[in-house]
């Protein structure tokens, strides 16, 4: 099983004067430390879970390029971009610059978007959920042909593209992660379209995976394709062997990959400690 990080906070104690020093300390600990991920959340606003609207949070997309270049082997990804943020070639082509800097380790992580609240504050549409997911399931076709080297165009309900040309084009197949365990519309569109899959921890796990076995039958899909990840927060206050059997138990129901914040991460040491004392036994 392999870990991951996301860093969904940006309030560090030096505040925004040694953002930039601090976050590139972090990436580099988890990057050489073994980590196979480092994320970063698609929000403007901070999260309720995390804390108040009002907390640091920087562009994912500005910040993984900076990521990049602090890192050299942990793929980089958002957990999860909303689908109505960005027009999807311009979001195609962002993923592919960031694939082609940084050595091609950018994931396309995505889902249909949930915070209205940020939309409203900042002028961003935010449509019914309905068309959310139609949006997400065209962004999807869009990005996976620009991905491909697909040179035409393309017509859907809610986009229109003349011309899907993006040189450079990422250096391989550049993965789509959809975040969310919608069994209806989310993994039916795993199925169809994505590499990697993110699901929250709870209860309904394993039924969630047999969801999405199902889809895959249902369209011709080979359910072992699939990278499967799961939300996990890393609290290193918890003993070693707590954290070790509570990964234990992910890697039993399948998942290939946790990944989840860390707390207290901007001072490292809870990283080195997952690095040394839990990554051996469960990796």
């Amino acid at each position: 099983m392999r870990l991951g990080i996301q860093i969904p906070d940006f309030t560090f104690p030096g505040g925004k004067e040694t953002l930039g020093k601090d976050l590139a300390a972090i990436a580099r600990t988890a990057d050489d430390a073994g980590f196979s991920a480092i994320a970063v959340m698609d929000h403007f606003f901070q999260i309720g879970p995390v804390g108040p609207p009002d907390m640091d949070m920087l562009e994912a997309y500005t910040t993984l390029g900076f990521l990049a270049a602090h890192t050299s082997r942990a793929q980089l990804l958002t957990l999860v971009t909303g689908a109505i943020y960005r027009e999807p070639a311009l979001l195609a082509k962002t993923l592919s610059t960031l694939d082609v800097l940084s050595g091609g380790r950018a994931v396309l992580g995505i889902g249909a978007a949930w915070n209205e609240e940020e939309s409203t504050g900042l002028g961003f549409r935010f449509p019914p959920v309905a068309e959310r997911f139609e949006r997400l399931e065209e962004v999807l076709q869009i990005c996976r042909q620009m991905f491909d080297g697909t040179d035409a165009p393309y017509s859907g309900k809610h986009f229109t593209l003349g011309r899907t040309l993006n040189v450079p084009s990422p250096l391989s197949a550049l993965p789509i992660l959809i975040g969310g365990g919608g069994e209806k519309k989310t993994l039916r569109l795993v199925a169809q379209y994505a590499q990697m899959c993110n699901l929250f921890p709870g209860p309904d796990l394993a039924h969630k995976l047999e969801v999405l076995r199902g889809h895959c039958e249902a369209v011709g899909r080979d359910y072992g394709e699939i990278d499967k990840t799961v939300y996990y927060a890393y609290d290193t206050s918890k003993p070693t062997a707590q954290l070790v059997d509570e990964l234990g138990v992910l890697k039993s129901l399948g998942f290939d990959m946790a990944i989840g914040g860390v707390k207290d991460v901007s001072t490292l040491a809870p990283l080195e400690l997952i690095a040394s004392e839990v990554m051996p036994q469960v990796v």
